[in-house]
């Protein structure tokens, strides 16, 4: 009797601790099994559109006494590229180590990319400005992978990470396409260091520099806001399911509301599944998609996929304020996910990405707040909406579907 009594109440207490597990919970011990390290003690300011994040950065970057570490998927030849070499090439002047690191896909792609010319006149300021993967012959073997990392650490006391890189529109807009929206953030704290160690296994990977000197990597300042974050960098051929694990797992571990902003949504197979699943256990599932794009057959393509999990019981919006290139998700109001990753075959089975977990309910309310305030400017697919679609519309949507693997 006394020996299933106490069955019993293990039994009730494995239940009970069971039910109390929570998503952030949950999520932290799979970051930690899968070896990824988890910090206390930083500071998260979001910066939610270009003006912010450059009037931010540049800020910073006056104030640097030792060095300048960047690493972008590419520098736009425009008024704000010119502007950050501007105060580049003064701290250089200064004796502060300034090191830039940009992809060289992404910049050929870049309708105004940086020339040789200008590459070799910036060097000449002072700055160790490198192509990471340089196109060359036969071509065709440097499509993938690609640098899409944005990476700003300074001093080692301050880092910038998020999805914008460096360019007018992320203020100014484009033309046709209207206000470009996205979102970066300044970290403080221990998680500096491990958004740093990114970048310089990078730039070993491609001067042969290995940074080594402890200056590069102080001791970290603990700071009395005290969120606890996590950076999980997709690495090609070292962790190639980091980020399409991540982003599976966190809605794996909804248990009210998923919320979604990316830009360019065409999950693979895991990601799709896990959606479907959380969608069919009664999870609130809403995504925010762009009635534009930047990039052909994408748009049509993620419409297509939002469409069906729109009739599986997602709710999904199509935003017509501009273009949302912003990379974030948001779960049960506990934690959430700002980073440079799209939601494609691109980043999470290709380039080299990062995305910053961060566990705390005050910036997944920040987050979850704008993504409300993006409602008022979006309309929701609802049923007939496809067939309300051209013909070509229609088949671009189903086509794209088809090269998920690739797209």
């Amino acid at each position: 009797m006394k020996r299933r009594l106490f069955l019993l109440v293990l039994l009730v207490q494995s239940v009970l601790f069971a039910t109390a597990q929570t998503s952030d919970s949950i999520m932290a011990a799979h970051l930690r099994d899968r070896g990824i390290n988890i910090t206390d003690g930083n500071s998260v300011v979001l910066l939610k559109n270009g003006h912010d994040k450059f009037e931010d950065m540049f800020e910073a970057v006056r104030n640097a006494k030792s060095f300048i570490h960047l690493e972008y998927f590419n520098f736009r030849n425009d008024s704000i590229a010119g502007l950050l070499f501007h105060l580049l090439a003064q701290k250089a002047a200064e004796g502060v180590e300034v090191r830039a690191l940009y992809d060289a896909f992404g910049n050929a792609s870049n309708n105004q990319p940086i020339k040789k010319q200008m590459h070799d006149s910036i060097c000449a300021l002072g700055i160790q400005l490198v192509k990471f993967d340089p196109i060359r012959f036969p071509w065709v073997n440097h499509i993938t992978p690609r640098d899409h990392r944005k990476i700003v650490v300074i001093d080692g006391r301050v880092a910038y990470t998020g999805g914008m890189n460096v360019a007018d529109y992320y203020i100014v807009g484009l033309p046709g396409i209207g206000d470009w929206h996205d979102m970066h953030m300044r970290i403080e704290g221990p998680a500096v260091n491990d958004l740093h160690e990114i970048f310089r296994h990078m730039w070993r990977k491609e001067t042969g520099e290995f940074l080594s000197d402890e200056k590069y990597f102080p001791l970290p300042e603990h700071k009395k806001e005290n969120q606890r974050l996590a950076v999980v960098d997709r690495h090609s051929g070292i962790t190639p399911d980091a980020i399409r694990d991540l982003f599976a797992e966190m809605i794996n571990t909804a248990q009210h509301k998923v919320l979604i902003i990316n830009p360019y949504f065409i999950p693979t197979h895991s990601v799709r599944k896990a959606l479907k699943k959380a969608i069919d256990r009664g999870v609130d599932v809403q995504i925010l998609l762009s009635a534009k794009g930047d990039i052909p057959l994408t748009p049509e393509t993620s419409h297509y996929i939002g469409n069906n999990l729109a009739k599986r019981g997602a709710k999904v919006y199509l935003f017509e304020g501009g273009f949302h290139h912003t990379k974030i998700m948001m779960i049960d109001d506990r934690y959430c996910t700002v980073g440079s990753s799209n939601m494609n075959s691109r980043s999470l089975r290709f380039d080299y990405e990062v995305n910053t977990v961060i566990f705390s309910e005050k910036t997944t309310a920040e987050l979850t707040d704008l993504f409300n305030e993006q409602l008022k400017s979006s309309f929701q697919i609802k049923k007939g909406y496809w067939k309300t679609r051209s013909t070509g519309k229609q088949f671009e949507g189903w086509f794209g579907n088809l090269l998920t693997p690739w797209l």
